[in-house]
């Protein structure tokens, strides 16, 4: 095992780690319960995972099922119940949920396990249900394009829209045509110098988008405050004051302004979290810490995010603003003059 490489201690640890935390949020305990599904899927120990899927769907939210589901199933198959497994996908594609997530998983099952044309309809099917090519690519949904296009290169299928489209959302400097070329597997047992460090440094780009996706499993979130909570926030903490503007409608041309900014930087994943008075001061008195403090802000923002309380951003043009105002985002502050 590489040094760099996390061992099956170490996701054991993490599991029992968040475990503890879903027992103290229990609001909060699916995102939570799947993160710890998660690490012990990578410790090895697959039959106490499944044992987690098997509660969450004992009492599921209605949108978080699907995903319940395609995880449990892409588990159940990795240590040899195949049959069990394709019969929930098989529930899965039938049900059409029009979430990303689940699709991802369960087309990454199926390609994992060579069921490649499979793999590709399941992808295509997402796509067709979720994506509009006329609209910006939203950040859950990339792994869509770019899973199909690894799968249409592997059965030797030609280019068609949504691989171009997959090209204008990958963010690695090696373009998808490369990563994704089969002749790769050759390259690897190649005793050429010049063809193995061409292939490494493929690999390295690669490894690093992996481990951009593996450091930051929960959005980079920016803290929102509806109008009547930032009036009590700054009413009640005079000393955070100094940490915003002076309206509430400030506030909300800020964020979104901060959140273009780390997006034209190349920062992805970004993300909402909306606060409550109530939520701070108690978050504030489980870290023995005072509210007034303002580097308290950004941990409380990263906390709810890891609790699965972040809406991703930007939103679709047609859906609800972030803000609350339930109009179109494109018509709020998605408008250029919204900063």
């Amino acid at each position: 095992m590489r040094p760099d490489t996390p061992s099956p201690a170490d996701h054991t640890t993490e599991a029992e780690r968040l475990l503890r935390t879903a027992a103290q949020y229990p609001e909060d305990q699916e995102p939570l319960l799947l993160q710890a599904a998660a690490h012990l899927e990578l410790a090895g120990d697959r039959a106490r995972a499944a044992t987690l899927y098997d509660q969450l769907l004992t009492a599921p939210s209605p949108e978080g099922t699907p995903l319940i589901k395609a995880l449990k199933a892409a588990n159940l198959w990795e240590y040899g119940h195949e049959a069990e497994a394709r019969a929930i996908i098989d529930g899965i594609r039938t049900s059409a949920p029009r979430t990303p997530q689940p699709w991802v998983v369960l087309a990454e099952a199926l390609e994992n396990h060579d069921e490649l044309p499979q793999a590709h309809e399941a992808y295509t099917t997402a796509l067709t249900l979720l994506v509009d090519p006329a609209e910006e690519v939203p950040y859950s949904t990339r792994p869509l394009l770019t899973g199909r296009h690894r799968v249409r290169r592997m059965l030797g299928k030609a280019h068609d829209s949504w691989d171009a489209l997959a090209d204008t959302v990958n963010p690695g400097p090696v373009p998808l045509d490369e990563l994704h070329d089969p002749k790769r597997l050759w390259a690897l047992g190649s005793s050429d110098p010049a063809e193995l460090r061409a292939e490494i440094t493929r690999l390295q780009a690669e490894l690093g988008s992996y481990r951009a996706a593996l450091s930051r499993p929960f959005p980079v979130a920016l803290l929102h405050w509806p109008a009547a909570e930032y009036a009590e926030l700054l009413a009640a903490h005079p000393a955070l004051a100094a940490e915003y503007p002076a309206t509430h409608a400030e506030h909300l041309s800020a964020l979104e302004s901060s959140l273009r900014e780390l997006a034209a930087a190349g920062t992805p994943n970004l993300g909402i979290v909306t606060g409550s008075i109530p939520s701070y001061e108690a978050f504030a008195a489980s870290e023995r810490t005072s509210p007034d403090s303002p580097s308290l802000l950004a941990e409380y923002a990263t906390t709810l995010a890891a609790r699965g309380r972040a809406l991703p951003w930007p939103p679709t043009a047609t859906a609800p603003c972030w803000c609350g105002s339930k109009s179109p985002y494109r018509t709020c502050h998605g408008t250029p003059e919204a900063v």
